[in-house]
């Protein structure tokens, strides 16, 4: 069971044997997506381009074939449309006039479901690319590395319906025996870049394993991520990790470390135990008031020499949101409709069940948590104002947090912790696709793909009309009705109807559902 590998930075060849995949995709049926065309043109947009730039429109999108190929001027607001401004020549016309055209949203850290969750890959593509998420970072490849890249290669085909894949492969998955040495490191590293992976995801390595890997990684040009989790930190935190040449830091673990002043171990009670994982997210709450201050020399010197290195943080704020509001998790009005009972049981109260740690969560828990995340929204938004990249994960199939859903709570709350919406945009397109090393996608501009998300409502305005079920709002008669969020998702110029993939989901869920009454009645 790939969850265990979280917690040992080696895998044995019997460990590696274990890994089980969850249910491929299928390939693209009659009538998911439409297109790419010839020429394929976006009427009457309001665009958000990604950088950073404020919205303008009208303004008509040109396509053709993968590729954006110029946009148009064509108008201003609240004045009739020339005709004669128009590009013209289209195979196909979209008209989108009024509706907000994004670039397609980078999810950095997305796992591609799990066996125990019981999320076939076709539920978990549909409820991304319903969410106008067009690439994604799967931190790990649990489902194992050649099927994640056998994934990756449909996608890229457009045989499947699905975002652009990267794949990052755990340290040690497919090591033929433990990884012991620093040769041993390096041989693997050369092993799965071989095989195709793009990057790496690393863990609670011993300090010269992480610098053979790291740099063996830099040679080959992989990418390096880490969860630098307790069980390692206190040899490695963050900036050790930085400047051995790490990429990205995953989630916060080993930020709070570097900070540390008057101490050099998180302050563990004495009856902590990591395996226990009330314990673990227990305690991790506690941990950011434990670090230097913010403003203090500490607090400069390191976001300093971060800003130096040109790090990058994936926060994954969205993931541990329960922590401090458990009852607002569990309750998201998506679940009745979107997930599956398979996870739906995953996510309840576990001893084995990686981040199910409901046991007795405390309101002074949830209080630590919350305070916990003031400092940590004060550092990302220091960062980002510093001229750092922060850039968007969700982390999604653990703690409550439904993929795609997740992803746009994401958004919010980096507008809490202090980014301006278009800021937020930015870490969410063009950041992301610069953390991937891949400027082919992330803004809209001529000679771009053709990635897009195409929204009925002003997202800047509410990020919350991302949400797949809409929101809540009065219409001119006063009375209360939801708002369309987003209509289409165009990846490669193949335009895919969100509101059909969402339909797709809710009938796996339902399915599901009635497969385990039946099996109930027929075990009664």
């Amino acid at each position: 069971m790939w969850r265990v590998w979280l917690l040992c930075f080696c895998l044995s060849a019997a460990a590696s044997a274990q890994i089980r995949s969850i249910a491929p995709a299928p390939d693209r049926r009659p009538g998911e997506g439409e297109g790419p065309f010839e020429r394929l043109i976006l009427r009457g947009a309001i665009l958000i381009d990604g950088t950073g730039a404020p919205p303008i429109g009208p303004v008509d999108i040109v396509i053709e074939g993968n590729r954006i190929k110029e946009i148009v001027r064509v108008g201003y607001p609240g004045v009739p449309i020339d005709p004669q401004r128009r590009p013209g020549g289209a195979t196909r016309e979209l008209d989108v006039s009024g509706m907000y055209v994004l670039p397609g949203f980078v999810d950095t850290h997305a796992h591609i479901g799990g066996v125990e969750q019981g999320t076939p890959a076709e539920y978990v593509f549909k409820l991304w690319m319903a969410h106008g998420i067009t690439t994604i970072r799967d931190p790990g490849s649990g489902n194992g590395l050649d099927w994640v890249l056998e994934h990756k290669r449909r996608s890229a085909e457009n045989r499947i319906v699905a975002p652009r894949i990267y794949a990052y492969v755990r340290f040690g998955q497919g090591a033929r025996q433990p990884i012991t040495t620093p040769e041993q490191a390096r041989a693997w590293v050369r092993e799965v870049a071989k095989r195709g992976a793009d990057g790496l995801k690393l863990g609670a390595l011993p300090p010269d394993i992480m610098a053979a890997t790291i740099d063996e990684a830099r040679k080959l040009g992989l990418g390096t991520a880490a969860h630098l989790d307790q069980m390692g930190v206190a040899r490695m935190n963050a900036l050790d990790a930085a400047r051995l040449g790490l990429t990205t830091l995953e989630h916060w673990y080993g930020l709070p470390e570097a900070l540390f002043e008057d101490r050099t171990v998180q302050d563990f009670p004495v009856d902590y135990n990591y395996q226990n994982e009330q314990h673990r997210f227990g305690q991790a709450g506690r941990l950011w008031k434990q670090a230097a201050p913010p403003g203090s020399p500490k607090w400069n010197a390191v976001m300093e020499e971060f800003l130096r290195l040109g790090f990058i943080f994936s926060p994954t704020l969205t993931i541990y949101e329960a922590s401090r509001d458990l009852m607002r998790e569990m309750r998201a009005e998506w679940h009745d409709r979107y997930t599956l009972p398979s996870l739906w049981r995953f996510f309840q109260p576990s001893r084995t069940a990686h981040g199910s740690y409901w046991f007795y969560w405390t309101t002074h828990d949830e209080i630590e948590w919350k305070r916990n995340y003031q400092i940590w929204f004060r550092w990302l938004n220091e960062y980002k104002n510093r001229g750092g990249r922060v850039v968007t994960g969700s982390d999604s199939g653990f703690i409550f947090k439904l993929y795609g859903f997740g992803y746009v709570r994401e958004l919010e709350l980096l507008q809490e912790a202090g980014f301006h919406p278009l800021e937020v945009i930015r870490a969410a397109t063009m950041h992301g696709a610069e953390a991937l090393g891949n400027p082919d996608i992330g803004i809209v501009a001529p000679g771009k793909l053709a990635d897009l998300v195409v929204v009925a409502e002003n997202p800047l305005e509410n990020f919350k009309v991302l949400y797949g079920t809409g929101w809540l709002r009065l219409d001119e008669n006063g009375q209360v009705t939801r708002t369309r969020g987003i209509l289409y998702t165009i990846k490669d110029g193949i335009i895919y109807d969100a509101k059909r993939l969402l339909e797709d989901v809710a009938r796996m869920v339902e399915e599901a559902r009635r497969q385990e009454a039946a099996g109930s009645k027929t075990g009664s």
